[in-house]
């Protein structure tokens, strides 16, 4: 693992070899969302917000598979409540009550409610903020989301941004190691960033790492960031890298 152009692009041919490259959408689709961002309508935002939400704690197979009948229940036209912000409000229990049975988290069925029953409001606010950080900020006040999913979000909203998830935490530790040890330095760095990786919070350390990562291979690939994340992210999901024996080899 050294983090060069060749390997890089070794683990996407491979990905895309065994039909192992997408995450809401294909790489190619998120490549090319990267390179000229699209801009959704509401129910296509309420979608990708639905996607992550399903997606947290869960495969990337099981979230898609959730995903698929949540959304082909609410943009059925056998239930027009759910075309109508007035009718939803009124029908509010009884929507979440029939994706309960598609999907028994009560907390995450809320969350995607609600953002249904705004998606218009919601969407025109989004899109409204100039600045990333707006953005950003505006996604991580979303029911059910926060600020790790937020940056899952953006990106599949076409924002050039990285999802801090603990592969990618582990990562970037693993390329500040590898930084250190070229440089003579203690390896109590090591221990000092590992002990610091967390899924709930990004510590400004492990970001720092995190982002001079993304940035060396951005320099020797030519991809967007959000796109080298995604790859980075499939390829330790399904252990074309291993991260256990390297953070924990003395």
């Amino acid at each position: 693992m050294d983090f060069s152009r060749d390997w890089f692009f070794d683990l996407d041919a491979r990905l895309r070899g065994a039909g192992l490259d997408s995450d809401a959408q294909s790489f190619d689709e998120i490549l090319e969302n990267l390179r000229a961002r699209k801009i959704y309508d509401a129910d296509a935002f309420a979608s990708h917000c639905a996607y992550v939400i399903l997606a947290g704690g869960f495969s990337q197979k099981t979230a898609k598979k959730i995903h698929h009948k949540v959304m082909e229940f609410l943009m059925s036209k056998e239930h027009p409540s759910v075309h109508s912000t007035a009718e939803i409000k009124s029908a509010k229990s009884n929507l979440s009550g029939a994706l309960l049975k598609i999907f028994n988290n009560k907390n995450k069925i809320n969350a995607i409610c609600k953002i249904w029953e705004n998606r218009e409001q919601l969407r025109g606010e989004y899109y409204k903020l100039e600045s990333l950080d707006d953005k950003l900020n505006f996604l991580q006040k979303l029911p059910h989301v926060g600020k790790i999913t937020a940056n899952h979000l953006a990106r599949n909203l076409g924002e050039d941004v990285v999802k801090y998830d603990i592969w990618i935490q582990r990562l970037g530790v693993a390329f500040a190691t590898q930084c250190a040890t070229q440089c003579a330095k203690s390896k109590a760095q090591k221990a000092n960033l590992e002990s610091k990786i967390n899924n709930g919070e990004l510590c400004d350390e492990i970001k720092n790492a995190c982002d001079d990562m993304f940035a060396h291979l951005k320099r020797e690939t030519g991809l967007p960031r959000g796109y080298i994340d995604v790859v980075l992210w499939k390829s330790c999901q399904v252990k074309l890298i291993s991260m256990d024996d390297y953070l924990h080899r003395n």
